[in-house]
């Protein structure tokens, strides 16, 4: 069972940041959702580098869930900075034909 939804892979909806319809994200942090506090939001960041928070609303308004990648649920968000760097180095891998899940372990040791 998943816990969280920091290493869910999403799609847009609708045209968001520079990005079109059908683009790439991952979610990198959940938070307390601002409208609803009893529920998450959730941060994304897109193929293109660019990245935004989605309140409960947001999320179904422009996101969908296509599926969960197990690796990239040990990130740990710590700063921008960090996280610019991380996508820089190609942490998270958008082409979907060479995604290789790994184990925490493994994540820990790169």
């Amino acid at each position: 069972m998943i816990d969280t939804l920091v290493g869910a892979k999403v799609k847009l909806k609708v045209p968001c940041l520079g990005n079109d319809v059908g683009a790439v994200g991952y979610v990198y942090e959940m938070y307390q959702d601002f409208d609803c506090p009893q529920l998450f939001g959730v941060s994304v960041i897109f193929e293109n580098g660019n990245y935004d928070g989605f309140s409960v609303k947001e999320q179904l308004l422009f996101l969908d869930v296509v599926d969960y990648i197990y690796r990239y649920s040990f990130y740990e968000f710590s700063n921008i900075m960090k996280l610019q760097q991380d996508f820089n180095n190609k942490f998270w891998n958008f082409d979907e034909d060479r995604i290789q899940d790994f184990t925490q372990e493994e994540y820990l040791d790169m």
